[in-house]
């Protein structure tokens, strides 16, 4: 596509002439920053101004090979970018043997499809096949992690969405066993990887495997514990130890999951927390962030689906939402009876002002739940909660208020979504003229919940009536 330059004529404005250069070569800011092509394009404007007074004919000319130069080099842009585009996916991608074993890809196979007692079960025999392997020790934890975090309902993405999570007051109840065997099979990891660091330094396999152990285990006491200074220390060394893996072979892309989450988080920390820890040298950068996961995703093989799933999580937290949306979708394509998938496609829907389109993916994700054997383990409390998110905004606040109650409701529900639907059932029965409702509603939150941040909002709402914001 060529880029017009024409001479300027009395009826286009300078801004005039700039936006025209921008919209056509709007289809390269993949490429180059807007700024690059705007420095370049009143470059040439400038150029026409100033010869507007002189010969005509010598300023169309001018223009004209202006415009040929344009189409020279930007073709040679392509042609390099696609180069450069296509040197990069040839380049090998190296990653421990073990995560290549077909039972390990079986064992996956089970993990996103939220089969977690069949992924333990066949980690646990990779495990008993590779004893002192760090690595085998690493899948297993992972798998026993993310059955806990689901357990708690921690996996809803929806609490991560925004800074409270950071900020509030939370109620979540940790199984002390659970927790136990979890921290001694993190231990007993990095036990394993120390052994053979020491007596090889730049064992690879071996820093990944630390690497990934210390920020599963940070993902856990973050989660559930909400220790957040406990978190940051072992994010730090996860981060340290996967930097080295990158050192050592760039193209262990697996490692950069770790150094990507890490960059991201510590980019988009509030002003004071990133005040405070830049004090210490600690600095992050969102793109980069991105950029690295990016990476993984494309070119990852045991962390692949894991950096799509956080860059959708954190594409949702910058309201980027049909970007989310296009990355969920093809993990939903990829695992259709992955219930969490299904439930992100929704719930990005729904922040995306999808209106009704969003109530009926919420209802297709109820609907399919009740089939046998559609997803393995739902937990359909998590659906009604966005349900009735969805449907308060349509201000059907009745329905809403039923979705809420349900979800409150859910056999096993997790401490921290029951709290936070009986807030929100309570403040649709108000807005829908259900005080009485109301107050059940919200004497139900301060039960569950005494001492969160939500119970004192609930307690608020006992005071006086919610009108909405």
């Amino acid at each position: 596509m060529g880029v017009h330059f024409g001479c300027r004529g009395p009826s286009h404005s300078a801004t005039e002439r700039l936006n025209t250069v921008k919209r056509q070569t709007g289809a390269l800011s993949f490429f180059k920053s807007e700024d690059f092509y705007k420095a370049r394009a009143l470059k040439w404007l400038r150029f026409a101004q100033r010869t507007e007074m002189g010969d005509r004919g010598r300023c169309e000319r001018t223009c004209a090979l202006g415009q040929s130069i344009a189409v020279v080099r930007l073709g040679l842009w392509w042609g390099l970018l696609f180069l450069a585009s296509g040197l990069a996916l040839a380049q090998p991608t190296h990653t421990g043997p073990l995560n290549r074993d077909p039972l390990v890809q079986e064992a996956y196979d089970h993990f996103y499809n939220l089969d977690f007692p069949g992924a333990v079960d066949r980690l646990e025999r990779v495990r008993a096949q590779h004893v002192g392997n760090p690595q085998a020790a690493a899948l297993l934890l992972n798998a026993e992690i993310f059955d806990e975090l689901y357990r708690l309902d921690l996996l809803d993405t929806t609490f991560y969405a925004n800074d409270g999570f950071l900020t509030g007051r939370h109620a979540t109840q940790e199984d002390p066993q659970a927790r136990d065997r979890i921290f001694a099979l993190a231990d007993e990891a990095v036990h394993e990887a120390d052994e053979r660091i020491d007596k090889n330094p730049n064992d690879i396999d071996s820093l990944f495997a630390r690497g990934w152990v210390r920020s599963l285990r940070c993902a856990y006491v973050a989660m559930v514990e909400r220790s957040f200074t406990t978190g940051f220390r072992l994010a730090t060394k996860a981060k340290d130890d996967e930097v080295r893996v990158l050192q050592l072979d760039p193209n262990y892309v697996d490692a950069k999951l770790v150094v990507g989450v890490y960059e991201y988080v510590v980019g988009a920390l509030p002003w004071p927390f990133k005040f405070l820890i830049g004090f210490a040298g600690v600095t992050g950068s969102k793109n980069k962030g991105l950029e690295l996961l990016y990476d993984d995703a494309n070119r990852g093989i045991i962390t692949n689906v894991e950096a799509r799933t956080v860059i959708a999580l954190f594409l949702r937290r910058e309201s980027r939402y049909k970007e989310a949306i296009q990355v969920i979708g093809a993990l939903k394509a990829r695992y259709p009876h992955d219930y969490l998938f299904c439930l992100e496609d929704a719930n990005l829907r729904k922040d995306d002002g999808q209106g009704m389109a969003a109530v009926d993916a919420y209802r297709q994700i109820l609907a399919n739940a009740a089939k046998p054997g559609y997803f393995v383990h739902a937990r359909l409390e998590l659906a009604d909660f966005g349900y009735g998110e969805a449907l308060r905004g349509q201000r059907h606040y009745s329905e809403a208020a039923t979705a809420y109650e349900q979800a409150a409701g859910a056999p096993n529900v997790g401490t921290e979504l029951k709290i936070r639907s009986l807030l929100a059932a309570g403040e649709c029965r108000d807005l829908n003229g259900q005080r009485p409702l109301a107050l059940d509603d919200y004497r139900a939150a301060i039960a569950a919940g005494p001492n969160t941040s939500r119970a004192d909002t609930a307690r608020k709402r006992l005071q006086n009536r919610y009108r909405g914001n």
